[in-house]
């Protein structure tokens, strides 16, 4: 069996070993566009700020580990269109002068991911890393920012987004000893998460020396002899480099041309097997829409992990197995300076589009016994859909009745629950208790 993977990601990667694990005689070739097959974008950050001074080790697995598990690596070359009737993918080498192939498959995993999303700010179609504007997405992306750090000698730099990578590189960016702006137009930090989260988190980044402006929409991006100019709606701000990461969206250019159907935010259409809606062909990872366990419906979620499990789904079907994704609860996190914020599941608003009347209760707590050194208190603030918190029956929207009807209880005279309705009251998990605010 001839299975090919068109990406070298978490996803792409992850279908090409599982696939190999279930099957030893498949024939597997990944393609992959650069030559960084297996890493880590997630720890970009931390290669910039120094912390992990050997770019290579950002890689899960060695080229000659993905070779000894039985990978074939097609290192710089891009697939440029898929031919789902004749089951083949023409590639292209993307060394210069490179040659153009065509590569048959028995069965074909779609890995190729997301690209930056560039925002419509005037001059950003002009600049780029030669002027000293970067996105970052890719190793390339990473070198050309270091490149521009240090052979300018960088003293200054601005941040477009305020979003996971974005404040991830204001910490980098900081401790390499840059003056760091960040700059995001809604009124948070980190829009994935609450407010009373975020806004601590603001606060940390200014003590560091991060001067946090939200609310703030960046309109021109101009070089002048001084500098890069980055003009908002509240004024300019100089800097020598620019810094773009206002979020990702899938790379489905490939798949729609080859007439694959797409689905929620442009990405392409998988049921939880990970099959598209072209034979043979499977999908995986942040070019895909994810299942989503809460919502019970699909949604655009890039996030490494996710691609992961994915990629093992579609590596399993594609040899013949029949494996389901379970779905995502969107669990995120985040380590910035000496805070750390994380969330799952559901924030209000998110689930109130979905019908529900959510319940939030906060709690705080020791990260660790109190009685060990260095006990950290820890804020969760903690919500859930009413008709999941009170155990309505599925499908329940609104309020939740004064009294859940399991908790209703018939009272000895010992002023205890009967032996036979305690036994069959329901019990409430850990997470339930602290929603609905009982002792745990």
């Amino acid at each position: 069996m001839r299975l090919l993977v068109i990406g070298g990601s978490d996803a792409g990667i992850s279908a090409g070993l599982r696939a190999r694990e279930l099957d030893p005689t498949a024939d597997v070739t990944l393609l992959v566009a650069d030559r960084y097959p297996n890493f880590s974008v997630c720890g970009i950050p931390y290669h910039v700020s120094g912390d992990v001074p050997e770019w290579r080790n950002l890689a899960h697995r060695s080229t000659g580990d993905l070779e000894a598990a039985g990978l074939q690596l097609r290192l710089e070359h891009r697939a440029t269109a898929i031919d789902a009737d004749a089951h083949t993918v023409t590639v292209t080498a993307t060394t210069p002068h490179g040659a153009t192939a065509v590569v048959g498959y028995d069965r074909l995993v779609i890995g190729i991911g997301a690209v930056p999303v560039i925002p419509p700010i005037d001059g950003l179609d002009r600049l780029g890393p030669a002027d000293g504007v970067h996105v970052l997405h890719t190793m390339d992306d990473t070198f050309a920012i270091l490149r521009t750090i240090t052979d300018r000698g960088a003293t200054r730099a601005v941040i477009v987004g305020a979003g996971y990578i974005g404040l991830e590189m204001a910490e980098a960016l900081t401790t390499r000893g840059l003056t760091v702006t960040l700059l995001e137009q809604v009124d948070q930090v980190i829009p994935t998460v609450d407010a009373e989260l975020a806004e601590p988190l603001a606060e940390h980044l200014r003590e560091r020396g991060v001067a946090v402006h939200t609310g703030t929409k960046v309109h021109t991006i101009d070089r002048t002899r001084g500098g890069l100019v980055v003009g908002t709606d509240a004024g300019d701000h100089q800097s020598d480099v620019v810094l773009v990461v206002t979020g990702v969206r899938p790379d489905t250019g490939l798949a729609a041309r080859a007439g694959v159907t797409l689905g929620v935010r442009g990405a392409i259409a998988v049921d939880r097997g990970m099959r598209t809606s072209l034979p043979d062909v499977y999908a995986a990872g942040d070019c895909v829409h994810t299942y989503h366990r809460l919502l019970d419906q699909h949604v655009y979620l890039p996030l490494g992990s996710t691609a992961h499990k994915q990629g093992r789904v579609a590596g399993t079907n594609a040899t013949g197995g029949n494996a389901t994704f379970a779905g995502s609860l969107g669990t995120q996190a985040v380590k910035v300076f000496d805070r750390v914020v994380a969330g799952t599941g559901l924030r209000d608003h998110t689930a109130r589009a979905a019908g529900y009347d959510p319940v939030t209760v906060a709690t705080t707590a020791d990260d660790h016994k109190a009685y060990y050194p260095g006990a950290t208190p820890v804020r969760i603030p903690g919500r859930c859909p009413v008709g999941l918190a009170w155990r309505l029956p599925p499908g329940h929207r609104g309020s939740p009745p004064e009294e859940p009807p399991e908790a209703k209880t018939v009272t000895t005279r010992g002023g205890r629950d009967s032996w036979r309705e305690r036994r069959s009251r329901p019990r409430r998990t850990r997470v339930e208790r602290m929603l609905l605010g009982f002792p745990l």
